[in-house]
């Protein structure tokens, strides 16, 4: 097991290479670098789009220096703004330096932040692992006991409106089904239970540890809710099914035949089987949450988080946040796939990677 986790911590380094080399090529070619931006916002026109697509002559200095929103501004200070963006370097140097930076954690300052970007990464986290967090631990502490529940009872009345209700949760994208709890339950047009935006209130920090856990659980329902119900549909289908293929194997027809009972079938059986792919595949759902709808939740509840600062700076061009958190979330997806692997040893030691490898 050794040799086979040293072998996949080794492949990190290429294909973490290779997700730099593709964002970083692809950033060449995007138009409204931050220059633009800056131009744009110094020229009070606030959109470095406006041009792009709309035709008409260059003037003399907009060829002169090649960017857009720079009308009206002067070439010296186009320089001057490529100087301290690196810019006036060539990219291959630029990319090269940014890896040898990366390799040390050094992920530089936000251009348009004045913070560093591990900074900003580390100020923002705790907002995303609440959704992820949560949101994974809620929809497996529903969907097991649901899922289980489903396969013994399979063909049932209640199995059957179970899976309608379940259906349904699936087919509501999350952010949907954020602005529907908003509006019932946030002061929409009904009930003002739940706050509107942030994680903690104004006196977060003068309330007791009693309070602030109530405080944090009370801020954090709705958006925790919004985030779990795609995964708690999944979950709950993929624990019905794989209790169903376990069910029917002859392993159980023999326990059956020896006269135990059903429960000791069930849970000291197939329980182990059945729930190796549900259990292993825990690191990776919470990375799929924590990644794939924070962007929209944040946004819609107000929380400041990684999905929320990831798409502002990829509308202001911000490059050091945006290269800095591919780069952690590349790393963490890795890193997560490794733990996948070792969560399906962990939960049945029968498994040899090593075997399989050779």
């Amino acid at each position: 097991m050794g040799a086979y986790i040293l072998r996949r911590l080794l492949l990190i380094i290429p294909t973490l290479l290779g997700i730099m080399v593709v964002n970083f090529t692809l950033t060449q070619f995007v138009p409204g670098g931050p220059i633009e931006q800056i131009a744009a916002q110094m020229q009070g026109d606030g959109d470095v789009f406006r041009n792009i697509s709309g035709g008409g002559a260059e003037t003399g200095q907009q060829a002169q220096t090649g960017y857009e929103g720079a009308r009206g501004l002067p070439p010296e200070f186009i320089a001057q703004l490529e100087r301290e963006f690196g810019f006036d370097k060539p990219p291959v140097e630029r990319f090269l330096s940014m890896l040898w930076n990366y390799l040390r954690f050094d992920f530089g300052t936000s251009w348009f932040r004045s913070i560093s970007v591990m900074d900003l990464v580390l100020e923002k986290m705790p907002v995303s692992i609440t959704l992820g967090l949560w949101s994974t631990l809620i929809a497996y502490v529903i969907s097991i006991p649901l899922g289980i529940r489903k396969a013994v009872r399979d063909g049932s009345r209640f199995d059957t409106w179970t899976s309608g209700v379940i259906i349904m949760a699936y087919a509501i994208p999350a952010f949907l089904f954020a602005v529907l709890l908003m509006v019932l339950f946030a002061g929409g047009s009904y009930w003002q239970i739940f706050p509107l935006r942030g994680l903690t209130s104004d006196n977060f920090a003068d309330l007791s540890l009693w309070g602030k856990v109530k405080d944090y659980a009370w801020h954090a329902f709705l958006p925790v809710m919004a985030a779990t119900i795609s995964s708690f549909a999944t979950l709950t289908l993929l624990t019905k099914n794989s209790f169903l293929d376990e069910i029917n194997k002859q392993y159980v027809i023999t326990a059956r035949a020896k006269g135990l009972t059903e429960r000791r079938v069930l849970y000291g059986h197939v329980f182990r089987n059945a729930m190796l792919i549900v259990i292993a595949g825990f690191p990776a759902m919470f990375l799929g949450v924590f990644f794939g709808s924070s962007i929209l939740i944040e946004t819609i509840f107000s929380l400041d988080g990684l999905g929320r600062l990831g798409f502002e700076a990829a509308v202001q061009r911000d490059y050091p946040v945006i290269f800095g958190t591919l780069y952690v979330f590349g790393l963490m997806s890795l890193v997560v796939g490794i733990l996948s692997d070792l969560m399906y040893v962990f939960v049945d030691p029968r498994i040899d990677f090593e075997k399989r490898a050779g």
